[in-house]
C-alpha cells in the first residue's frame, strides 16, 4: 500500500481550510446612495405628486440597509432655482437601520433635478468615512430643459444623455465632475436595482459593473434590463475625518445618478398598419 506524502497531505489540509474560509467569509458590497422617485416622468394625465424613497444600501444585492443618518441637505433645483426640501423628509424605521422618505408635488413645467448630501457613514471594514452626493431627475409635464446642468455638487455626474424616457438596452453617458471639472480617468460603479433578487448572478463580478472615464471623465454604458441604474463615480476627499472613535480616517466622496429604463413593447398593431 503506497502511503501519501505527508506533506502533501499538509498542504491539501491548508488549501481546504483557506477555502473554506474564503467562502465563509463575508461578502464585500459596494455601497450605493438611493434616491428613488416614484415616476421618472410626470404628465398631465398623472398624479403631480411623487414619492422619494431614500436608502443606503447594496442594490444588486438587494440589501442589507445600512443605517442612514439625518441627511445633510435635501433640495431639488428647478429652472436653475434651488429650493430646500428638508422639512419634507420623514424618518422611516427609526431607530434601526433608519433611511428616509418624502413626498413633492410637482407643479409647473420642467426638468425637477432632486439631489441629497448624506450625512457621513463611518465604514469600519475599509477603515474611511462614506459620502455619497446624490441625484435623480425627474421631467415635469415634459418641460425637458435643464437635465444636463450641474447642481454644483463637490462630486457629481453631469449627464450627457437625457436622464430619463430610456429605453432598455440604451447607451448612458456621462462626465464625471470634481468641484466643477472633469475627473480624468475617473473610476464608476455601476448597480442595478435588484428588487426582491429577481436577478440571479452568475459570479460575484456580476454585482458591481466597473466602468474607466477617458481623459476628459467622460463614460459610457448600455443598460441591459429594465429598472433603476445607479452610477456611482468615486474620488477620494482631500481632507480627513474623525470616525466615531475620534481617530482621523480617509474620505470616499461618491457622485452618483439615478437613471431608468423602460422595455420596448410591442402594439397589437400588425407591421404594416
Amino acid at each position: 500500500m503506497v502511503r501519501p506524502n505527508h506533506c502533501f497531505a499538509k498542504g491539501l489540509l491548508a488549501i481546504s481550510l483557506f477555502s473554506l474560509s474564503f467562502m465563509n467569509a463575508p461578502t464585500a458590497h459596494s455601497h450605493f446612495q438611493e434616491l428613488i422617485p416614484s415616476a421618472d416622468s410626470v404628465t398631465s394625465d398623472d398624479p403631480a405628486e411623487i414619492s422619494l424613497d431614500l436608502q443606503f444600501t447594496h442594490p444588486m444585492a438587494d440589501g442589507p440597509r445600512m443605517q442612514m443618518d439625518k441627511p445633510a441637505a435635501f433640495g431639488v433645483v428647478i429652472n436653475g432655482s434651488k429650493t430646500d426640501l428638508m422639512a419634507a423628509l420623514e424618518a422611516r424605521d427609526k431607530g434601526e437601520k433608519a433611511h428616509y422618505a418624502a413626498r413633492y408635488k410637482i407643479k409647473a413645467p420642467g426638468d425637477h433635478i432632486f439631489f441629497v448630501k448624506p450625512a457621513p457613514y463611518w465604514e469600519p471594514d475599509e477603515g474611511k468615512m462614506i459620502i455619497h452626493y446624490t441625484k435623480v431627475i425627474v421631467d415635469g409635464f415634459q418641460g425637458g430643459e435643464g437635465w444636463h446642468k450641474p447642481v454644483g455638487l463637490p462630486v457629481e455626474i453631469e449627464p450627457l444623455s437625457r436622464p430619463y424616457g430610456l429605453w432598455t438596452g440604451n447607451l448612458f453617458r456621462g462626465r464625471v465632475l470634481s468641484n466643477g471639472k472633469p475627473v480624468p480617468f475617473a473610476i464608476i460603479e455601476v448597480e442595478y436595482r435588484n428588487e426582491g433578487g429577481a436577478v440571479k448572478l452568475p459570479g460575484p463580478a456580476f454585482e458591481t459593473q466597473e466602468i474607466r472615464a477617458d481623459a476628459n471623465g467622460v463614460f459610457s454604458y448600455a443598460m441591459p434590463r429594465a429598472g433603476w441604474w445607479g452610477f456611482a463615480a468615486l474620488v477620494d476627499g482631500d481632507e480627513e475625518m474623525k470616525n466615531p472613535e475620534g481617530k482621523s480616517v480617509p474620505v470616499e466622496l461618491g457622485g452618483l445618478i439615478w437613471v431608468k429604463t423602460e422595455d420596448m413593447k410591442a402594439s397589437h398593431k400588425s407591421v404594416g398598419e
